[in-house]
């Protein structure tokens, strides 16, 4: 498999996990970078009318996780740590995550990532460690579809 099957294969796996039925994302995956975008709606909302937290630190995991695997074909990778900031609230419009690996060594990928609204201004930021799992990525659901 070349890279950009690999990475064609990776959205294709991100778009099949029932989780991104809620959201309806649309990724995309380059090498040690992904994109990832979502229309905001009411149902991720807080009882304060903002978007929950939850929403910002899936989409900054998302797109350091994906940014990570992207560098990884034999595998599905495993978020071992993430902090996250939520640095401005949000509650209409899109959001526009950014992953990308900093630094890969031989056992974990760190990788940050930065989430935009619609008109580009920071409203959270994060970074992870990531490893290879024991999964094998042609078992993940998705990705050899």
């Amino acid at each position: 498999m070349n890279d950009a099957q690999h990475f064609t294969a990776l959205e294709n796996m991100y778009a099949a996990a029932p989780i991104n039925q809620i959201y309806n994302p649309v990724m995309t995956v380059s090498e040690g970078e992904a994109e990832i975008e979502i229309e905001l709606s009411e149902k991720f909302h807080h009882s304060g009318g903002g978007v929950h937290g939850s929403v910002y630190f899936k989409m900054l995991d998302d797109a350091a996780f994906f940014a990570s695997n992207s560098y990884e074909k034999d595998v599905f990778v495993l978020t071992t740590s993430f902090t996250t900031y939520l640095t401005r609230p949000v509650s209409t419009g899109k959001l526009k995550a950014i992953g990308k690996v900093v630094n890969k060594n031989r056992t974990q990928f760190i990788a940050e990532s930065v989430v935009y609204d619609s008109d580009g201004n920071e409203v959270g930021r994060g970074n992870g460690v990531f490893v290879r799992s024991k999964l094998p990525l042609v078992q993940a659901a998705g990705y050899a579809d």
